[in-house]
């Protein structure tokens, strides 16, 4: 039986582990502290065997070295090309991962870095299919583009888009309040991301994530998955207008959206 649990790190981060409960095998993704790793696979048993990487950031990887400390025996999976070099198994976008009953493709999804990657496999665990995007996609926002184009983080957006819509996002942090606000100020009549703030706030008070979401849902919330939706796009055209922005393709329209949220 597999499981998927989020590890807490630094102060928004989540490291995810995909257990195998029957031979405690377990695998982590994005591991940039150690420590709250190591303290989880002791507190349940596990044995690290497999690393996988995303991409390059030191939130993302700044923990390898030390749980290779621990575990001489795991593999490191990340983009082979890449600033990153601690991988002992490099991968492109086309790419196969094989882990326990799971085979995950390897999608190519730069714009927040250009080395960036994701895995997706259509097996369920937890009831669903899994996407583990690090920091393209989150909860109703997207990554910032340090390195990349807009639109090559469209087409990245629309790779992940294209995805089962009952695919659970493991997105790699806990921004959805922050993203929310900045939605709802672009789209204050959308009922849809209204009533999903106040599920998201409940979720926090509670003390719960509210990652992983749902593929289907982003795609009918998030303002980064709806480029063509006449009501974003009227958005972004009124947005544009007030900074003199272009508004005349799809990739103009996303440009719109990421510069309102880098600017809000």
């Amino acid at each position: 039986m597999l499981t998927i649990s989020a590890i807490p790190a630094f102060n928004d981060n989540y490291i995810w582990c995909l257990s195998n409960q029957e031979n405690r095998k377990a695998l982590v993704v994005d591991p940039g502290q150690a420590g709250p790793v190591l303290e989880h696979l002791a507190d349940n048993g596990l044995v690290l065997d497999t690393i996988l990487v995303t991409h390059h950031h030191p939130d993302h990887v700044g923990g390898i070295s030390e749980l290779m400390r621990a575990f001489p025996e795991c593999g490191v999976t990340g983009p082979a090309e890449s600033p990153f070099t601690g991988c002992t198994d490099k991968v492109h976008p086309g790419d196969e991962v094989l882990w326990e009953n799971l085979t995950f493709q390897v999608l190519g999804v730069p714009g927040h870095t250009l080395d960036h990657i994701a895995y997706f496999t259509d097996t369920e665990v937890d009831g669903r299919p899994v996407l583990f995007c690090g920091d393209t996609l989150f909860v109703c926002g997207c990554g910032r583009l340090f390195e990349g184009k807009p639109e090559q983080m469209r087409q990245s957006l629309q790779t992940l888009r294209a995805l089962p819509e009952r695919t659970a996002v493991y997105c790699a942090h806990e921004y959805t309040l922050a993203n929310l606000k900045f939605a709802r100020s672009w789209l204050p009549g959308d009922e849809g991301l209204k009533a999903f703030e106040i599920r998201c706030k409940q979720r926090r008070e509670d003390g719960y994530p509210t990652v992983p979401s749902v593929l289907g849902e982003e795609k009918r919330l998030n303002p980064f998955l709806r480029w063509d939706d006449p009501v974003v796009v009227d958005a972004a055209r009124n947005y544009c207008a007030r900074h003199g922005l272009p508004a005349d393709s799809e990739n103009a329209i996303f440009a719109a959206i990421r510069h309102g949220k880098d600017n809000f």
